[in-house]
């Protein structure tokens, strides 16, 4: 397993296929591309799997809160290792609000260093400044309980205010 990229360092860049439902409630397929995220922070939102009971309410929470992300100039983004088809269901089934991006080879959470060989991932938040360094992160020993919007709203908070 990789290690993971420390606080100050740049973040493992990557390029995966992702879903989001839009306005008209019609998804949308896209690749999504950490290098085109430059010049705004990121929350990178690792979960083990959709529609599992903590994955619902951790991603039903921080769809719930987005406009405080976004109205802090950040974007969210989620990433796990089932496929599109999954991850569409996943989010027409709860409405969520923000990307869900499949790592179905699981090449970024080992880039990250949150692969568990023969159990998926660590439930992990990486924020990421505008320069697509790690400013901030939180990785799970264990995936029962996750970050709550008010922590990372004060992590973005305090990355914005430098």
């Amino acid at each position: 397993m990789s290690k993971q990229p420390a606080v100050g360092t740049p973040a493992p860049d990557f390029t995966l296929p992702g879903i989001v439902l839009g306005q008209d409630g019609l998804v949308e397929r896209a690749d999504y591309a950490l290098d085109g995220q430059r010049g705004n922070p990121l929350l990178l939102v690792f979960y083990p799997g959709d529609d599992t009971a903590v994955c619902t309410k951790q991603l039903c929470s921080y769809t719930s809160d987005l406009a405080r992300f976004t109205g802090l100039g950040a974007t969210v983004w989620g990433i796990s290792p089932q496929g599109l088809d999954s991850h569409e269901s996943f989010a027409r089934k709860h409405d969520l609000g923000f990307p869900l991006l499949a790592d179905t080879e699981r090449t970024v959470a080992k880039a990250y260093g949150i692969a568990v060989p023969g159990l998926g991932l660590r439930r992990s938040v990486f924020l990421l400044d505008g320069e697509g360094s790690v400013r901030w992160k939180h990785v799970a020993l264990a995936g029962l309980s996750f970050v709550t919007t008010d922590v990372l709203a004060e992590q973005l908070a305090a990355v914005l205010a430098g």
